[in-house]
């Protein structure tokens, strides 16, 4: 399985770390975030990736090359920032099976593996780790409402009124047939080919996409201080592994 992770953007709201580098070389903990992104899928056994690049991507083309302690490195370039499907739409060209997509600026700690298990036992389009959050938090993500088994019915982008409090993370798996979604989405208020509305085409046309509960965290580095969090977060799980006790301060 190859993963396609999408690290084209500016990171805007991560000014002043971002006024010489992409966001995805905004380092956590010494190093970068798509670092981070490589070492976390190489844990779960994937080493071959297809990294969307845009903004200031020589940065990263250069530093990275075409591998990354044995996985194998493919770029596809987004020229424009029109969304994350958008920028999904770029890497389908080099991918032709079931694959994982990673969001480049989110930092897990995370049963990432069941994903990837839940999409290899077939019988399933895609797979989402989900979170659970506060009610009065989810509007600021795509939130899923599920079967009770567990099956995602709809997602509904940074809605006002949320209709769970299961919001999708950053990590997903697919079949091929996201990129026909893709194809036909059309742009939002915003101007932006967006990912929820992907997958709801998905849904419509009778694809299964399965919620997987996240076991551990992520931090969504879009801020300055989301990247503190994150450090003091790899910090604590290093002491951790160290010392064996639990010393996990968000």
């Amino acid at each position: 399985m190859k993963a396609v992770i999408l690290a084209a953007g500016k990171g805007t709201r991560l000014k002043p770390l971002t006024d010489d580098r992409p966001k995805a070389l905004v380092e956590v903990a010494g190093r970068p975030l798509l670092e981070h992104v490589f070492e976390q899928l190489l844990e779960v056994g994937i080493s071959e990736f297809v990294v969307v690049v845009g903004h200031r991507k020589h940065q990263i083309i250069d530093r990275y090359g075409d591998g990354f302690r044995g996985a194998s490195i493919t770029y596809a370039h987004q020229p424009e920032q029109l969304g994350l499907a958008h920028a999904l739409l770029q890497a389908e060209p080099y991918v032709d099976e079931e694959f994982a997509l990673m969001l480049g600026d989110n930092v897990f700690d995370a049963n990432l593996g069941d994903v990837i298990d839940r999409q290899r036992r077939g019988d399933v389009d895609a797979a989402f780790l989900v979170e659970e959050v506060p009610i009065e938090e989810a509007s600021r993500y795509g939130v899923c409402e599920t079967t009770e088994d567990g099956e995602i019915v709809e997602v509904v982008e940074k809605p006002d009124d949320p209709p769970s409090n299961l919001v999708m993370t950053g990590f997903y798996t697919f079949s091929p047939a996201i990129f026909h979604a893709c194809h036909l989405v059309q742009p939002s208020d915003r101007g932006e080919y967006e990912l929820p509305d992907t997958i709801d085409l998905l849904l419509e046309s009778g694809r299964t996409i399965d919620a997987i509960p996240m076991d551990g965290w992520r931090i969504d580095v879009g801020y300055p201080e989301d990247r503190d969090r994150a450090e003091r977060r790899l910090r604590a799980a290093e002491e951790q592994a160290v010392t064996g006790s639990d010393s996990t301060d968000d």
